[in-house]
């Protein structure tokens, strides 16, 4: 008698019906999905060069100069960044019972830290660590990729300073994650009533007064920046840009 060739439960459906998957299936997505992890660290550590490359030419001004972030300083968003591939679970709690369990200002004080070391050491790192898997407490799915090229455009944003475009897949995959997860942007909640549709993907999500453009500007949008909203169209981004 032939093996049973399907396993289950792998799976559930919407409607949590139960889908059978055959064993090859089983191993061409676990396959599938190593390949993608593969990719999206190999994107990681594309993007931390690409950081390390501006962060290396800046000087004394630009280094101390605000960033996008409201009261972090560019030297701050570029150490908060890289950090993750030196920070343990033990570091976080530290941070946390310091800040009496506190996220943000966890963030904020540990980011401030941080960007009181050099500069040099700081832009070192990027190269140091660039293809570094570490991931920090608690990031999950693409978090390490979206992460990377957001503040990279918090720095370079404020700075003016001319930066590639973002991977149009990358850009993709941190904003189904951000999307999907309630924390720590809120982004179903705070752009409740606007459908985003992506010019250069297929991608959507919401429902509501259309807001359409580039990936990487609706990334920003989806992480509480409205630094790109001017390269967004329709009747939603209009209204955001009244209301920003």
């Amino acid at each position: 008698m032939a093996p049973d060739p399907w396993i289950f439960p792998l799976a559930y459906g919407q409607c949590n019906e139960l889908i059978l998957v055959s064993k090859a299936d089983l191993k061409a997505s676990e396959t599938g999905a190593a390949m993608q992890r593969n990719r999206m660290w190999e994107l990681v550590a594309e993007q931390r060069l690409l950081l390390a490359g501006l962060l290396e030419g800046l000087d004394e001004e630009q280094w101390n100069a605000d960033s996008l972030c409201p009261g972090w300083r560019v030297r701050d968003v570029a150490a908060h960044a890289i950090a993750p591939a030196t920070t343990g679970l033990g570091t976080v709690l530290r941070e946390m019972i310091r800040t009496r369990g506190d996220f943000n200002s966890m963030v904020f004080f540990d980011g401030r830290r941080r960007g009181d070391a050099p500069v040099e050491q700081i832009a070192a790192d990027y190269r140091r660590f660039a293809t570094s898997q570490r991931r920090a407490p608690g990031a999950v799915g693409a978090t390490p990729l979206m992460d990377i090229m957001v503040h990279a455009r918090d720095i370079s944003i404020a700075l003016d300073a001319d930066y590639p475009s973002m991977p149009v897949a990358g850009a993709q995959a941190g904003a189904e994650l951000v999307w999907r997860l309630p924390f720590p942007f809120y982004a179903r909640r705070k752009l409740a009533g606007y459908r985003l549709q992506a010019s250069d993907a297929s991608w959507s999500a919401g429902e509501g007064a259309l807001v359409e453009g580039p990936m990487e500007a609706l990334l920003l949008l989806l992480t509480g920046r409205n630094a790109w909203l001017g390269r967004l169209d329709g009747p939603g981004a209009e209204r955001l840009r009244l209301e920003s």
